[in-house]
This record gives structure tokens, C-alpha cells and sequence, in this order.
């Protein structure tokens, strides 16, 4: 049994045993030094309003809060941003290209929040990949991964993963101590895809596998679907 199922059958069963001793049908409780478990926290669910805002207070990097907010703003999967370079962004338009699962190549658009911040991390870039490692590309780095201004590599996704969780830990577990936060896990990334079609549907669009109206950031250009309008 997983501790939900333990932590639901024991708060059953220790309101019928009150329930007993209330009756004089029995004194004590055999569920006394039975613990309840600890369970494990839903890692996919949407943002509450409280935990989306102070994930924006939170003092990172430049590279960080612009990989964030893309990736909220934009809906697109985790994944997928990491791959996006420089040279496919079209920032007065508030869009640019990905490669989608399958290979397919799409349309992502952003918000306000990722058109502030996109200058200032390209800062005088014009080609290669936009997030980049804050140390040199290793010997041996496939070419398109590897920024020929910078020599920096590709920042990865699991990296990304790894950057987002442990920022989020004390978001994720804000009654742990000090001593404990290092092994609590924080956040996924695929929560922010999930936390924006989540708040677009609240605010009243449609899920973008639905019919229309989609919300702006995952409206295709027009004629890229077809029968669109």
C-alpha cells in the first residue's frame, strides 16, 4: 500500500475505534504507535497563486528566470526549449521555432515577462544555442551545440531539471528545517507547462488539444493549420 492508501485506512480506522470506545466496547487503541506516512508530495500538479508568485522572487540567474518564464509563458514542453537557438527567435513578435516531438518544427509565442529578459541574456549574440553552461563546450561537443561566440555548450534539459529542482526545494517544502531541505525534492520542470495551460483553462481558454479558442501563446500563425482562421 502506498502512503495514501496507509495514511486514509488508519484515519478510517481510528474514527470507528473513538467511535467504539464511545459505546464501552472496547478501552484502549490498538492504532497507538502506528505512525501515519509521509507522502510523497504531487510533483505534476498546477501552481497554487501563492507558490507561481514566489517562485518569480526567487534571486537567480538571468539564464534561469528567462528559461522559467519562457517555458511558462510559453506552454512549450520542458524539453523542447533547451533547443531553441538564437537565430530562431523572432523577439518583436514575441515568437519563435522549436522542434517538437517527432522532429516537427512549430511556433512557440511568449508573454511580456520573456520579451523583457531575452535582450539582456542574447546581449550581442546572433547565432547558436540560446541557454548556454556557464563553462566552455568539452573537446569533442557536436558543433550545433556549442555557441562559436562563447565557446559555451548547450545548456541540457537535465541540467535545466537539476537547476530548477534544487531552487524549488524550500518552495515545495516550506514547513522542512534547514537540516533537511538537501533531501527533499523540489519542483519538476514540466509543472510550469502544466501550472500555464492549467491557469489559461481557469481563465477560461480551452486546452490547446481542444477546439478553439486557444490561448495566444499556442495559436499558430495563420494558414499553419489547416482550415484555420
Amino acid at each position: 500500500m502506498d502512503a495514501d492508501d496507509v495514511n486514509r485506512e488508519l484515519s478510517i480506522a481510528r474514527k470507528a475505534i473513538g467511535w467504539w470506545q464511545r459505546q464501552g466496547w472496547i478501552d484502549g487503541d490498538p492504532t497507538i504507535g502506528i505512525e501515519r506516512r509521509p507522502a510523497p508530495q504531487d510533483r505534476t500538479k498546477a501552481l497554487a497563486e501563492n507558490q507561481n508568485a514566489a517562485l518569480w522572487r526567487l534571486d537567480v540567474a538571468l539564464r534561469e528566470k528567462t528559461f522559467w518564464k519562457m517555458l511558462y509563458e510559453s506552454a512549450a514542453r520542458a524539453d523542447e526549449v533547451p533547443c531553441v537557438n538564437v537565430e530562431d527567435l523572432y523577439p518583436q513578435d514575441k515568437r519563435g521555432r522549436i522542434t517538437a516531438k517527432g522532429g516537427a518544427t512549430e511556433w512557440t509565442h511568449w508573454q511580456s515577462g520573456t520579451a523583457q529578459l531575452l535582450p539582456r541574456l542574447i546581449a550581442r549574440r546572433t547565432r547558436g544555442p540560446l541557454f548556454l553552461t556557464d563553462r566552455k563546450a568539452p573537446a569533442g561537443a557536436p558543433t550545433l551545440d556549442v555557441c562559436q561566440e562563447t565557446g559555451r555548450a548547450r545548456l541540457s534539459y537535465r541540467r535545466a531539471e537539476e537547476i530548477f529542482e534544487e531552487n524549488t526545494r524550500l518552495l515545495a517544502n516550506p514547513l522542512a528545517s534547514p537540516d533537511d531541505i538537501e533531501d527533499l525534492d523540489g519542483w519538476t520542470l514540466h509543472r510550469l507547462r502544466h501550472s500555464a495551460l492549467t491557469h489559461d483553462a481557469e481563465g477560461g481558454h480551452l486546452h490547446p488539444d481542444a477546439a478553439d479558442p486557444l490561448p495566444p501563446r499556442l495559436r499558430p500563425l495563420p494558414g499553419a493549420w489547416p482550415g484555420s482562421r
